[in-house]
């Protein structure tokens, strides 16, 4: 646990560690006023994996079918959320890559809707660690890629908030994000209160320092944590990101 980071944090009044889950610290953190739960994980001492569909190819839908499905391998969640958008059928919008599997391909395509705000990107892991890419910049990486899901837009890239958010806006919704502060660490957040895209870029930039950041989606946003008794149910999922045991 990064014992310097939660007491410099909670010195400025940012932070407090509410869970010392396994896999993941839980943090609560506030952004103009509003709640936000914070998910560290450390990703070259905890397996991410992304959950979409069982043995049969059926949706998952759910952090209890997840559970029920991982149980008939022995395994249960320990920390999920979902994991960027998806179609009306829970399949995903853009890349998505499972233990180094492509199952879907990256989306370049130009439409309407958050995940096609320019620049969107990628999250993934891979053999160096993990990262958030601008969407145009995946297809030149060169590191192996053993999980990647795509979404949008780009919260935060090199320092730098999504041009197209405004300050001034007074557009809240619950929303998650990932963010990575460096190649060992990953950052999910997840609203507990309304917020509005300019206050959650600002969360990742100037409170988790993370350079880069990723949208993953709003309104469905849905945190797993045993630790805090939560296995939210908003409506189906698709994509899931989590750790499991």
């Amino acid at each position: 646990m990064n014992f310097l980071f939660l007491a410099l944090a909670s010195a400025l009044g940012f932070l407090s560690l509410i869970a010392a889950a396994p896999g993941a610290e839980i943090s609560e953190v506030r952004i103009a006023g509003k709640k936000v739960t914070i998910c560290r994980v450390k990703v070259r001492e905890e397996k991410l994996e992304l959950f979409l569909r069982d043995d049969a190819g059926q949706p998952l839908k759910s952090f209890e079918r997840i559970n029920q499905w991982l149980g008939l391998h022995g395994r249960k969640l320990r920390f999920a959320m979902n994991a960027g958008m998806y179609h009306g059928n829970l399949g995903p919008v853009g890349l998505f890559v499972s233990e180094g599997r492509e199952m879907a391909p990256l989306n370049t395509d130009k439409g309407d809707g958050n995940f096609f705000l320019q620049p969107n990107g990628v999250f993934l892991i891979s053999d160096l660690g993990a990262r958030v890419v601008e969407t145009s910049k995946y297809p030149a990486l060169r590191e192996k890629v053993t999980l990647a899901t795509q979404s949008g837009p780009l919260l935060v890239q090199r320092g730098k908030i999504h041009p197209a958010f405004n300050a001034a806006s007074t557009s809240r919704l619950y929303r998650n994000g990932v963010g990575v502060p460096s190649r060992d660490i990953a950052i999910f957040a997840i609203s507990e209160e309304p917020v509005t895209f300019y206050e959650f870029a600002t969360l990742f930039r100037d409170v988790l320092h993370c350079p880069d950041a990723l949208f993953l989606d709003g309104t469905i946003s849905s945190l797993y944590a045993p630790s805090l008794n939560r296995a939210d149910r908003k409506m189906d999922l698709g994509p899931v990101i989590g750790i499991a045991e």
